[in-house]
Parts: C-alpha cells; sequence; structure tokens
C-alpha cells in the first residue's frame, strides 16, 4: 500500500454526445483517464457517436491538486487510434466538498456548484451533492481540440481502511 494514499476517486464514465466522426460514417470510441502517472481505459462502443459507456474507472489519489485528463480516442485496427479531443478537470472542489460530510446534511443537499468558464471544460454547471449518503459530483466536459463533442461523468470518493485519509492531508 502506498504511504500517501488519501483514497480512490471512482470515475463512472457515462455516455459520450454527439462526437466526432473519425471513420467513413460514424466512430468507435473509447475512453483514456490520466491522472499523474496512472493511465486507464474504457472499453470501445463501436460505431456509435452517441455511446452509452456506464462504465468506472478508478484512480488512486495521492495529491489532488494534479487534475484528471480525459481523451477520446476512435479505434482502429490497423492504424494508430484517431485523437477525438480531451478536456481536463480539477478534483479540489470535490475533495474541499467531501471534508464537509455529516451525517447531518440531507440528502440531495447542494455542497457546491462549478459554473463553465474559459478555465475549465464544463459544458454546463455541474453540481456536488450528497446522494445516497455519498458526496457525488456530475459533470458534462466539453472536449476541446476537436469540432464536437461532450462526455458525461460522475465522481464518486472511496476511503481505503489504513490510508492517509483526507481529512488528514488537507
Amino acid at each position: 500500500m502506498v504511504d500517501n494514499l488519501l483514497g480512490l476517486l471512482r470515475v463512472r464514465i457515462k455516455r459520450g454526445v454527439t462526437l466526432a466522426v473519425r471513420d467513413v460514417r460514424s466512430s468507435d470510441p473509447f475512453v483514456v483517464l490520466r491522472m499523474g502517472k496512472q493511465k486507464l481505459k474504457s472499453r470501445v462502443i463501436k460505431s456509435n457517436v452517441n455511446p452509452e459507456w456506464n462504465e468506472d474507472l478508478t484512480l488512486s489519489v495521492e495529491d489532488p491538486t494534479i487534475p484528471v485528463r480525459l481523451e477520446v480516442y476512435d479505434k482502429d485496427r490497423f492504424s494508430a487510434d484517431d485523437p477525438m479531443g480531451n478536456a481536463e478537470f480539477n478534483i479540489q472542489p470535490f475533495i474541499e466538498a467531501l471534508k464537509m460530510k455529516s451525517g447531518l446534511i440531507p440528502n440531495g443537499t447542494i455542497l457546491n456548484k462549478m459554473t463553465p468558464n474559459r478555465h475549465n471544460c464544463l459544458a454546463e454547471e455541474s453540481l456536488i451533492y450528497l446522494s445516497d449518503g455519498e458526496i457525488v459530483q456530475d459533470m458534462v466536459l466539453r472536449l476541446k481540440e476537436v469540432e464536437s463533442g461532450e462526455v458525461e461523468l460522475r465522481l464518486e470518493w472511496v476511503n481505503i481502511p489504513g490510508s492517509e485519509g483526507l481529512w488528514d492531508a488537507l
């Protein structure tokens, strides 16, 4: 176990919306998540520019100041995979909301709102709220360096017994 592990960030890759066409009529998209030296990939969805992944990718968090980079690619069989855009997001507002967790907060309470601006990749307002006893953040990221495309995500936190934990680290 890593000494300075704070916990795990579970990123649910929900779906892509109006992704770019990279093959003749469609694309075979997959998502790559990067945080520091970690790199995780989703499964490939064949021939679909509006894919439904509903897949969880889990990153180990040691330094919450490192942004998460999301990249979308078109899977090609006989050549290099084609880029279909990318986005970055900061997990610090989510981490700050986690520190507010208390049994006194009613389900559905919004803990923080992040609005789209030129410094983030949000396509619409992103809410951090309490859902069934867990703090979650829903976000829609607008992909950069591409003609079109958005990816919908949900962030959840997983505490690890014996880890340093957020409350000690921040």
